[in-house]
């Protein structure tokens, strides 16, 4: 049977940040129908209602229907250690994300935290995560296991790492290749699974492992391919000293076949003019990951200036890294940090980032990420005044916008009232 759900509906027919607010729809009293996992049908709800009698009706009020949010950056083997007081990037990895994902080599503990984190996901309306596994194999196949029992779209690869890390979490170009082809030949198309060619960043990887994953990524085209780019300028120097016969930072993954569309750039705030240039050029996307980048001490994304640029630009939490598995936190921290760039985003921009943004970062905005015909059934329903605090601020609003504004910057878990994956009430 049909699901006719009813609420304010919220969508979009483009990107408000570059085609103005009015690519924003917001519907006061609309409806969605679902039948076979897909949206089928949408419009006001007393219209739907009449044309569809005979469909299963959930009235969620005053509730906001949207899109599930969409986390373009995630590295769920750091759920256990997310919050961890002190660090910067490469201290950071070595004292905490190292020594957590040596654990990964155990299927059980691997199982155990793919199960926490999609439970911590969920419940906070995220419907679809793209994440970091791994050098373990056991890593992969828990994620996608626990991705596939649970109906969603997922993307995830094994990450890479050759040099520059502690022993137990080191693999080798012949071992990476061998190893991501064999799980990409497991999973990736398998229901809604994807999977992700994944080197960590250049610094954990020889130019002889970066080959091999770019050689990898030209025999699977369809595939993205993800790693880190430009996070902090400790960084950015130290890649500079280990390859320093590049052009930039870029360029160390663009001679070994790893720039192009379908890469996924998480961070990337301190680029160079070339590098801005190439990666438009090649329509490649940016990912920014707000309360990692301040949490860590990172830096202010240029949100702004890349978005003009006509740059591809997804929204994510970056767990653990980041302080939160919620996408309204990370909305919140994104808000701020354009605050600091000197440019406010508009609530109507902040939502099109984590949700049909984020999907177009992952190049499968025409499947999930917006309310509309023929996209899948992933749906968030969100209570617009879930705390008092938010209730009394939401109770003045003029519009909209100011009445969601309030839950991007105070909401939480609190605030989904609902989840719906690939038409399934969860």
């Amino acid at each position: 049977m049909a699901d006719l759900l009813i609420g304010q509906v919220l969508s979009f027919g483009g990107n408000p940040m570059t085609e103005g607010l009015g690519a924003a729809l917001h519907s006061a009293r609309g409806g969605v129908l679902v039948d076979g996992g897909k949206i089928v049908a949408m419009g006001e709800a007393d219209d739907l209602r009449r044309a569809n009698p005979q469909t299963r009706v959930t009235d969620y009020g005053d509730a906001l229907i949207s899109a599930g949010f969409v986390d373009a950056h995630v590295h769920y083997p750091q759920t256990a250690m997310i919050a961890s007081w002190g660090k910067r990037l490469i201290d950071w990895l070595n004292s905490y994300t190292f020594p957590e994902e040596m654990k990964f080599a155990d299927p059980a503990y691997a199982a155990e935290i793919a199960a926490r984190y999609f439970e911590l996901t969920l419940s906070n309306g995220t419907t679809t995560v793209c994440s970091y596994c791994t050098i373990h194999p056991e890593s992969v196949d828990a994620f996608f296991g626990e991705a596939r029992t649970r109906g969603l779209r997922a993307y995830a690869g094994k990450t890479c790492m050759d040099r520059n890390a502690p022993d137990g979490l080191t693999d080798t170009a012949r071992t990476a290749y061998d190893d991501s082809k064999r799980l990409l030949q497991k999973w990736h198309g398998v229901d809604r699974l994807s999977y992700v060619v994944t080197p960590r960043f250049s610094p954990t990887s020889t130019p002889e492992q970066l080959s091999a994953m770019g050689a990898l990524w030209a025999e699977h085209p369809d595939c993205l391919m993800q790693t880190h780019l430009s996070e902090q300028t400790d960084e950015v120097a130290w890649v500079k000293s280990l390859f320093p016969t590049a052009r930039d930072y870029l360029d160390t993954y663009e001679a070994h076949g790893l720039v192009g569309p379908g890469a996924l750039f998480g961070h990337a705030i301190y680029l160079e003019p070339r590098e801005i240039d190439r990666l438009k050029e090649v329509d490649a996307s940016l990912i920014h990951c707000p309360t990692s980048n301040t949490f860590i001490g990172s830096g202010l994304f240029d949100m702004d200036g890349l978005s003009a640029a006509g740059h591809r630009i997804g929204l994510a939490t970056d767990t653990g890294g980041g302080s939160s598995f919620s996408m309204l936190r990370t909305m919140a921290a994104a808000y701020e940090v354009a605050q600091l760039r000197g440019r406010p985003l508009h609530p109507a921009e902040l939502w099109w980032l984590a949700t049909q943004g984020a999907a177009r970062s992952l190049r499968t905005d025409d499947r999930i990420g917006n309310i509309a015909v023929g996209m899948e059934a992933d749906i968030a329903v969100i209570d617009l005044a879930s705390t008092p605090a938010i209730a009394q601020r939401a109770a003045r609003a003029g519009d909209i916008w100011e009445a969601l504004f309030p839950t991007i910057m105070m909401g939480d878990d609190r605030a989904v009232k609902a989840v719906w994956v690939n038409g399934r009430l969860l």
